[in-house]
């Protein structure tokens, strides 16, 4: 069986793999403490999840339109007026199935064959999967703890080339959970558009960041309203599985994006959109911002633990749940350290690897997003197994 350049080119995804491997030694009896699943512990809000029960056996579940529930997308539009006071009109709204779907769709609407993208070293790896699958050419820029893992104008500038179309980052990232300050995300929007190329920004972890006074979430629609903006209800939201997202894209991409979504994948779950209608109530969002609390809370524990065991954190994240460890002082390449963690201490972790070629082999990418007695427990393991190492 021949398959196609595309899927032999596709690289594995070492989180995934590590999860795996993770799997196996439960199978044999350990616990495993999982630091490697960007994935939230709490689950859907409480208003969602009896919402989805009811409708389940109540309510006749049949396709949507292929852009989402019209009440859906409304809903979403009033999400960011109450929370980044945008005005949205809630026909330039996707909804799609997972952020992963509104990426594809945005991949296929403006990616072709030579087409080069810019993205920052480390990022998110499923992300240059999509602008490859359709022919892009990704330019993966170094960043170092210098630039908070992130790309600046300064290093746009300086990268870009004739065959630059377009420009993808995120903020909150992962792997690193630190955020492009709004002025600098303003004018590297700014240059790339000057520049004729596209600007897609990943916003999942916008309405997790932490409260610091050092950073203010802001949407890239606040000052580019041409700019394709993709969301989740998987982490502010705590949805993972429902694989429900959205993008905001301008209202003359809106029929491309219908087209290309009937034909890709038909419409989003009806039962997932239905009741996600939940999600925007006054006592669910209060119950999303308690969460968020929790989760600036479990990184403060995680960045004192890691301080005790000789982990060192290089940059503090500014939201999301993830932090982003140099493992070269112990000596150990990112995939040794998270090969021997996981067997010897029975902690799951991430490896740079996954997220980026420049110094990927040098950090490690852990995820708080477990409840602070798993944090509590993994970090006594991490600690014993540093100890070790010093021996």
């Amino acid at each position: 069986m021949k398959y196609s350049q595309r899927a032999q080119a596709i690289s594995p995804f070492f989180a995934m793999a590590f999860g795996a491997k993770a799997a196996a030694l439960e199978a044999q009896g350990h616990q495993v403490i999982k630091f490697n699943i960007g994935e939230p512990d709490f689950g859907a809000p409480p208003d969602v999840l009896l919402a989805m029960q009811n409708l389940a056996t109540t309510s006749p579940l049949p396709y949507t339109s292929a852009l989402g529930l019209p009440e859906l997308r409304a809903a979403i539009a009033g999400f960011y007026k109450t929370a980044h006071n945008v005005d949205i009109g809630p026909e330039r709204v996707v909804v799609t199935a997972g952020a992963s779907a509104a990426l594809l769709l945005l991949s296929a609407a403006f990616v072709d064959a030579g087409d080069n993208v810019i993205m920052g070293d480390p990022s998110y790896p499923c992300n240059r999967q999509f602008i490859k699958s359709f022919g892009g050419n990704v330019q993966l820029v170094p960043t170092t703890a210098d630039s908070r893992f992130q790309l600046n104008t300064n290093l746009l500038v300086k990268h870009w080339r004739s065959g630059t179309r377009g420009l993808m980052l995120a903020t909150p990232s992962n792997p690193t959970g630190t955020a492009v300050a709004p002025d600098e995300l303003q004018a590297m929007c700014e240059f790339a558009k000057s520049r004729g190329a596209w600007r897609i920004i990943d916003e999942i972890y916008l309405n997790l960041h932490h409260g610091d006074a050092g950073f203010q979430p802001v949407t890239a629609l606040s000052f580019d309203d041409e700019a394709l903006v993709i969301n989740s209800f998987s982490k502010y939201f705590g949805m993972t599985g429902w694989r429900l997202g959205w993008c905001v894209v301008p209202e003359q991409a809106v029929p491309v994006m219908e087209r290309m979504a009937q034909n890709y994948y038909i419409c989003p779950s009806t039962l997932a959109q239905k009741a996600a209608l939940e999600c925007f109530t006054p006592a669910s969002i209060a119950v999303c911002e308690s969460r968020r609390a929790m989760l600036k809370s479990r990184k403060e524990l995680i960045l004192a633990g890691l301080k005790e065991c000789g982990l060192h954190v290089p940059v503090q994240p500014d939201g999301a749940f993830y932090v982003y460890i140099d493992v070269r002082p112990t000596g150990l390449s990112a995939m040794d350290f998270c090969e021997r963690a996981l067997q010897e201490a029975h902690v799951a972790l991430t490896p740079g690897n996954d997220f980026g070629e420049y110094q990927g082999d040098d950090f490690v990418r852990l995820s708080f997003a477990s409840a602070e007695s798993e944090l509590q427990e993994g970090l006594v393991r991490l600690g014993g197994f540093m100890a070790k190492l010093a021996l």
